[in-house]
């Protein structure tokens, strides 16, 4: 561990936005990979170029797709090199296809069947009061409970909304929804965000590591067989997720040959627009952690993994006994990974607050500023992706396979927490593109829009998917999903 990556409760304010306007991307690989204490002799091995935009934004999201995706296609790498006693093997990630991967979720395509809109119909700015608020309603309770907040009534539709809106000031609307447990953010340009104490809080790192507890040195004994065709061929790994970023990071994991158990409840509603897209590589249950059914299930399926990844609310699943110390406890005769995918970042002021992709880029200014650049008057211009759910579900995947080395090398239980506010931070610390310049990029709306070398065409339980492959590549090395997305709940509560 460095001075570059603190985390615990008690760390102190970070300070300002670092500048890295000079960082490439295979900067961004070799800092963080310094910074996470990883063997320097294997940086070379990756082979990385490029400077062009990628997609129409001020923000450097070409340079964050082809980092995040190549640092967890190194750390494959690192643990493919381990496991075989052989030298990092070289790694590569075309720059276009990175990008693309970055917008994966709306990239794929079913015969006759179109794409729905993943958004509610109350989503987006509002005009308050004093300035705006975004809202984000495509979960039912979410959509229920911003009318319920708002007084309006069950069947109001988006004016009815609009009207209530307009009559709060933007941090007053922005709290009460913290408190009642529905999504809308205040619209802060980056002074106003940066004033608060929630801000400085932030981590300058992306990924945060720490060492939860003792256990011996070694890989899980699945994957202690050498000559494996994936770099992670018997790790497994417990996934709670929903939306995009903890989700992709399973998907990641599983696309380097993890064996990744998605876990769903069949209480909470789905998305199967992102489902079909992030269910790629997966295996999927449904547990019911209310009944004792669902919690003895559980506990069985606890007993087989290496991982567990959570994207809820911190504090969620340790409210049932699964906190990351409970579980390094429990398992320190062979040592457990845990990682989180929180909002906020997990020792901040709105650490236990719900928040997505779209309502950070609102709050922290990354919306006005984009705005500004693109200069049309607007007053906030989403980026053209969810770029920090994407880079977020990468650094995690790679903190989980740097725990994973860690542990083969020092052992331990390990504590992974990367949040979206954290890549907002470091997405902001590359700097943006002057002016109109980076809205040059070529934009991405559907398959038909994508070179088809970074497509491929499978089988699903829903039909023919055509939808964008793995963009890394490991020389020797498999790259691929084995298992392609079906119904929720599809398989059997057991490890393979």
């Amino acid at each position: 561990m460095t001075s570059n990556n603190p985390f615990s409760s008690s760390a102190p304010a970070e300070s300002p936005v670092i500048d890295r306007t000079s960082f490439s991307a295979k900067d961004t690989v070799e800092y963080i990979w310094r910074s996470l204490g990883l063997p320097e002799e294997s940086l070379p091995s990756l082979q990385i170029s490029g400077t062009e935009p990628g997609l129409p934004s001020s923000f450097k999201i070409a340079d964050l797709a082809q980092a995040s995706i190549s640092l967890a296609a190194l750390l494959a790498a690192q643990i493919h090199a381990l496991r075989n006693s052989i030298p990092t093997p070289v790694v590569t990630v075309p720059r276009h296809h990175a990008v693309i991967e970055f917008k994966s979720e709306r990239l794929y395509s079913f015969p006759g069947q179109p794409l729905p809109d993943t958004w509610g119909p109350l989503s987006g700015l509002h005009k308050s009061l004093d300035g705006y608020v975004r809202v984000h309603d495509s979960f039912p309770n979410h959509h229920s409970g911003t009318k319920a907040l708002l007084g309006c009534s069950p069947d109001a539709g988006r004016a009815e909304v609009a009207s209530k809106i307009a009559s709060w000031r933007s941090v007053d609307l922005e709290s009460a929804a913290f408190e009642a447990g529905v999504v809308i953010s205040a619209l802060r340009s980056y002074s106003e965000w940066d004033a608060l104490p929630q801000a400085r809080a932030v981590s300058n790192f992306p990924i945060l590591l720490r060492k939860i507890g003792d256990a011996p040195a070694g890989l899980p004994q699945e994957m202690r067989a050498a000559n494996a065709d994936k770099s992670l061929r018997g790790l497994r790994v417990l996934e709670f997720s929903r939306v995009i970023a903890a989700p992709l990071s399973g998907r990641t994991l599983a696309a380097h040959g993890a064996d990744v158990l998605w876990v769903t409840s069949p209480n909470l509603p789905d998305l199967p627009v992102l489902d079909r897209d992030l269910g790629r590589g997966k295996r999927t249950v449904q547990l019911d952690l209310l009944t004792e059914e669902g919690s003895k299930d559980l506990n069985r399926l606890l007993e087989g993994a290496h991982v567990v990844i959570q994207g809820y609310r911190p504090g969620s699943l340790a409210s049932r006994g699964l906190s990351p110390d409970k579980l390094a406890q429990r398992f320190s005769d062979r040592g457990i990974i845990c990682a989180n995918l929180s909002a906020y970042g997990p020792a901040s002021p709105w650490s236990d607050k719900r928040g997505f992709d779209s309502l950070v880029q609102t709050c922290s200014g990354m919306n006005i500023s984009e705005a500004e650049h693109y200069g049309a008057g607007e007053p906030a211009r989403p980026m053209p992706c969810q770029a920090l759910d994407h880079a977020a579900g990468y650094f995690l995947a790679s903190g989980i396979e740097a725990a994973l080395y860690k542990q083969a090398t020092e052992g331990g239980s390990w504590e992974v927490n990367v949040s979206l506010a954290g890549v907002m931070k470091y997405l902001r610390s590359l700097g943006q593109f002057k002016g109109k310049d980076g809205f040059q990029a070529q934009d991405y709306k559907c398959t038909a829009d994508v070179p088809l070398e970074y497509l491929e065409t499978r089988s699903t339980g829903f039909g023919e998917m055509t939808a964008v492959r793995p963009s890394a590549l490991i020389q020797g090395v498999r790259i691929g999903w084995d298992i392609m997305p079906k119904p929720l709940g599809s398989d059997e509560k057991k490890w393979l």
